[in-house]
């Protein structure tokens, strides 16, 4: 049976939508506390509420604390926090569920909504669907909306355990461009960036509930690489609205993905010994070139479908501590159970105060291969297997590129959106077969 509302990172959509408004929220509140209760491990009644900058964030925590309260649950707000803080924080004080409201790196309209277990690790797909089995047909609110509870100083663990990656002042005389989108981590970020010692230039950083996401941060990386190179900064940091995800920038301008990122990180890792069985864990959105360097190195990389929950899922059954998504998502699994884009930025500046060299030495790490992608907006997700020209098309480019390239095409699980995405031997070879595809689309497709 096929989840109905979840998606590859939670349920989100436009606020005011039939799945995003407060009479859902407050009965997904209630479905959860349902699906709790049963659980072998349950224990703790109180559930950690989080949520970025959005203007829809806090009418939709108090319905969903509404929802919550009414299966006798306690929902505990921490504020605007990035996301690894709901993740940190639930594993660490044993919560019921972490929750937190975001959508993300989608604009200002959307919302969303995801869920944490009590290890920090978000839910699997067959628990989402047990959790929207449970959902109420109809639930009123309450009669008096309860003030909810606050947590006490919520940022000062993750501070705390971020800081304490690099040593004491190790970034004095370090210029670095921060785009904090906007969004959950325009304080968290930088207080952890100047308490070692860094000159920051920011960005993004003045939200006003409207404008995440707006022209800046990971998705949106051309301020952050005019801003490193009319500073001389040594590198750009941008995270996305609820800082899951880390985009940098060299000294040069020139913006890394999450593949290059878990490149550097894999490789440093493997020639320390520290890579945990030698494995790296990434998406089968991520590029060909991360598999040749990283076996070059003696270790190897395991593949998953795209979404960082089933990187984390992956990660665990290997028994590894590094993975991620070439959107960057980078999970450090021994620093912390989710992707967190501080993280991934502090520990991309471990490898280059190790090494002695820039960032843009240490990208040449990954070769990447040809890559093209394209994004189309569909009015309705068919189920691929029910159609005949675009499965046809995929087959002959398949067939044409043989051992020497990849396709994959799927529907975005956040969005109204067909992915394509081509690899192969050249660019010409790729950007031909890429037009084969989106014709092949549009002739089935309804495309926007």
């Amino acid at each position: 049976m096929k989840r109905r509302y979840f998606g590859t990172d939670g349920v989100r959509g436009p606020y005011g939508s039939a799945i995003m408004n407060e009479d859902f929220a407050r009965r997904l509140g209630a479905a959860a506390a349902r699906f709790v209760k049963t659980r072998a491990d349950f224990a703790s009644r109180q559930v950690f509420l989080g949520r970025d900058t959005r203007a829809s964030g806090p009418a939709l925590e108090a319905a969903l604390a509404d929802g919550l309260r009414s299966e006798g649950l306690a929902p505990v707000s921490l504020g605007i926090v990035p996301t690894p803080v709901v993740s940190l924080l639930t594993r660490e004080q044993r919560a019921a569920l972490g929750v937190v409201i975001t959508a993300s790196h989608n604009p200002a309209g959307d919302n969303g909504i995801k869920f944490f277990g009590p290890a920090g690790i978000k839910l699997s797909d067959d628990e989402e669907l047990h959790l929207e089995q449970l959902l109420p047909a109809s639930l009123e609110a309450g009669p008096l909306p309860a003030a909810l509870t606050a947590y006490p100083a919520p940022l000062a663990r993750y501070l705390a355990l971020t800081a304490g990656l690099l040593p004491p002042a190790s970034l004095q005389g370090w210029k670095i461009v921060l785009d904090t989108a906007n969004g959950a981590a325009c304080v968290s970020s930088r207080s952890a960036l100047e308490s070692l010692g860094a000159s920051l230039t920011l960005l993004g950083d003045a939200p006003d509930g409207l404008n995440i996401n707006a022209g800046v941060g990971s998705q949106h990386p051309e301020k952050l690489s005019h801003q490193v190179v009319a500073t001389g900064a040594r590198l750009g940091i941008a995270h996305d609205g609820d800082a899951d995800r880390c985009v940098l920038c060299d000294e040069h301008g020139d913006v890394l993905d999450g593949d290059e990122i878990l490149t550097i990180l894999a490789l440093h890792a493997l020639k320390l010994g520290r890579l945990a069985a030698k494995t790296l864990v990434v998406t089968v959105q991520s590029n060909l070139g991360v598999d040749a360097a990283v076996s070059a190195a003696g270790g190897r990389v395991c593949r998953t479908q795209v979404g960082d929950r089933y990187v984390i899922e992956r990660m665990l059954a290997e028994k590894a501590e590094l993975g991620g998504e070439s959107s960057g998502h980078v999970i450090c699994s021994g620093i912390s159970p989710t992707g967190d884009g501080l993280v991934a930025a502090l520990k991309v500046i471990e490898v280059m105060r190790a090494t002695g060299r820039p960032l843009s030495e240490l990208r040449r790490v990954l070769v990447k291969f040809p890559q093209l992608s394209a994004a189309l907006t569909v009015r309705e997700k068919k189920p691929l297997e029910s159609l005949r020209v675009l499965p046809a098309a995929i087959k002959t480019v398949e067939d044409e590129l043989g051992a020497s390239g990849r396709v994959l095409v799927r529907y975005s699980g956040t969005e109204p959106k067909l992915r394509l995405l081509v690899e192969g031997p050249t660019n010409a070879v790729v950007q031909a077969a890429l037009a084969k595809l989106t014709a092949a689309a549009r002739a089935e497709l309804e495309v926007i």
